[in-house]
């Protein structure tokens, strides 16, 4: 894990999850706006993804457990697909609430990721 893409990740999902949570309480229905927001959360842990599955190999080792990284980077990357699909079934305001709170989730699961990542003591 690259420290300051995970920073920059951290602040996209904020972001996203912020922009979301204003549109929804706001009566916005999902549009493109918030489901982009979503999408380039989404796209930045496929990108995260890669960059663990290289980072052992060029050096940058996991200092903690490497199952409880792996199992948090897949739930990230399942929590704003769940949450799209949600938005996409059902077109309220709500559903534009749940991709805010799906990508500020996903924002606390990238932070403990980088503990997972760098902090932990074997």
């Amino acid at each position: 894990m690259i420290d300051w893409f995970a920073y920059v990740q951290i602040g996209v999902a904020l972001s996203a999850g912020l922009l979301c949570m204003t549109l929804g309480l706001a009566g916005r229905a999902p549009n493109d706006l918030s489901m982009g927001a979503v999408a380039l959360v989404e796209i930045l842990l496929v990108a995260q993804l890669l960059v663990a599955v290289v980072a052992p190999a060029v050096g940058n080792t996991a200092t903690g457990s490497v199952l409880e990284f792996y199992t948090y980077l897949v739930s990230a990357i399942l929590l704003p697909v769940a949450a799209g699909f949600w938005a996409l079934l059902e077109r309220s305001r709500w559903s534009t609430v749940i991709l805010g709170v799906a990508a500020l989730a996903v924002a606390v699961m990238l932070y403990r990721m980088l503990q997972i990542w760098t902090v932990q003591t074997v």
